[in-house]
């Protein structure tokens, strides 16, 4: 019997409870669940941290492992780029749906840890009755490690999709992401598909009771632009000031932003996400959501929302200062004034729009402005039937009855760039977590226990749903 059939979803009452449910899911056989466990505890001790070159040694470790199921190693390839690595892992379809393949991405870097600030060693995977404990364990090496699994059980098992199944997997996500624009630059042909699961974000939200509430797919991102802003003056002396000082010039452009409301922008995605959202969150602001959804037009529901900083993101672009500035000593007048400004962008809406529209709002034509690298647009991916068709189906084997809930991301990720190259992404993951769980890229960065076993089905489901011929 499956484990799955052995689970109660919506029942889990405690930490107690969920440590419970992890004890009889290790009861059960979970195909390849020993693999992915094994990938993982071998994973956390390399450091894939910026500037430490590991990233290569964990792709060879991942290739060893697909090379051991059958993958041969011209399916398996690993890309050097600088002091990382990104990953080409082909899984070869026999074409039959006619259709392009199926991406699948996850990171193979992590952010730095200091081991004096925790509380664990976290470049060791420590369990205990609930949690494994390790940096990457949630971000993104678990993620890695289920993705590979699944892969290593359908080789086993004999699966010939319908298509080709493609992992990408990239060595510099948490950084300058200069390995996944290469793929998209140099390897596209390898890479084209019909839509891609960056397995890298969303998924399962859990009540501090630890019931599971909704699955998270995003579905977006918003364009991250940083600008600079400087006020020039020839300055002088401070016991002669002039009438006119950067300072002040720069205060008050900074103050018509600060004044300025965006216009409301909204998409197919965030109408979805506040409609299904709203009972959620419940209250006033699930009443805003709820009737924003039904009507972009009523004015008090947007006040609400816009008076939210989890919410103002949903309803259009925001651009808020974050650093400043100016002057040269203490007697003397400013010579500049500088102001870093950072946009997060509505799908649709290009980087050079946004910089035109806040020129304009700070209405000053001597101000000097620099747009701070090269920030790349992306439009929101489609709400694809047939993928939130297996989505559904694949969550609901241990969730059912779950609202399955499309939102677009806070933060950046990888789906930013497939996007950008004409690939739908959907960000998605099969950990489920308590909000006060959630630590990646923080101390005691920790997944569920539980979370494993749960990822192993959905990801075999999901592919067997969007892969397999419907005879088969």
């Amino acid at each position: 019997m499956k484990f799955a059939k052995l689970l109660i979803p919506f029942m889990f009452a405690s930490p107690l409870v969920l440590a419970e449910q992890v004890a009889t899911l290790e009861q059960e056989e979970v195909p390849f669940h020993r693999a992915a466990f094994d990938l993982l505890k071998q994973s956390i001790p390399i450091q894939t941290v910026p500037g430490t070159g590991e990233v290569p040694r964990y792709a060879a470790l991942i290739k060893e492992n697909l090379l051991s199921v059958g993958f041969s190693d011209q399916d398996v390839k690993i890309i050097p780029y600088q002091d990382t690595a990104a990953m080409l892992i082909r899984y070869r379809g026999d074409g039959s749906s006619g259709k392009k393949p199926i991406l699948f991405s996850a990171h193979l870097d992590v952010v730095p840890a200091d081991p004096d600030d925790w509380e664990r060693d976290p470049f060791t995977l420590i369990e205990d009755e609930t949690f494994y404990y390790g940096r990457g364990t949630s971000d993104n090496k678990f993620d890695v490690a289920v993705i590979t699994a699944t892969f290593m059980r359908l080789k086993s098992e004999g699966f010939v999709p319908n298509r080709d199944l493609v992992i990408a997997f990239t060595g510099d996500e948490e950084t300058d992401m200069a390995t996944t624009m290469l793929l998209t630059r140099d390897y596209h042909d390898e890479i084209d598909a019909e839509y891609a699961f960056v397995i890298d974000g969303g998924g399962g939200l859990l009540d501090d009771a630890g019931n599971a509430t909704q699955y998270i797919v995003n579905s977006a991102e918003k364009t991250y632009a940083t600008f600079t802003v400087t006020a020039r003056n020839p300055g002088g002396h401070s016991s002669v000031p002039r009438q006119d000082n950067a300072i002040y010039d720069l205060a008050a452009a900074l103050r018509k932003l600060d004044e300025y409301e965006f216009p409301v922008r909204y998409n197919e995605l965030t109408l979805s996400y506040f409609k299904q959202a709203a009972k959620f969150e419940g209250g006033d602001l699930g009443a805003a959501m709820l009737a924003f959804a039904e009507n972009v037009n009523d004015k008090r529901a947007l006040a609400k929302l816009r008076s939210e900083p989890t919410m103002i993101g949903n309803t259009g672009t925001t651009c808020v200062p974050t650093m400043l500035k100016a002057g040269h000593a203490e007697n003397a007048l400013p010579q500049s004034a500088t102001a870093t400004i950072n946009c997060r962008i509505f799908p649709g809406i290009s980087v050079e729009e946004t910089l035109s529209r806040i020129q304009r709002v700070m209405s000053n034509r001597d101000l000097d402005w620099e747009i701070l690298g090269d920030p790349i647009a992306s439009d929101a991916s489609p709400l694809l039937p047939e993928v939130f068709a297996a989505i559904e189906k694949s969550i609901r084997v241990d969730y059912p009855g779950i609202p399955i809930v499309p939102k677009m991301a806070p933060g950046a990720s990888d789906a930013l760039h497939f996007r950008a190259a004409g690939i739908p992404s959907y960000t998605m993951t099969g950990i489920f977590l308590r909000p006060e769980d959630e630590m990646s890229h923080g101390l005691n960065e920790r997944v569920t226990k539980f979370s494993l076993p749960r990822s192993l089905t959905l990801w075999h489901n999901m592919i067997k749903t969007l892969a397999s011929n419907a005879d088969d």
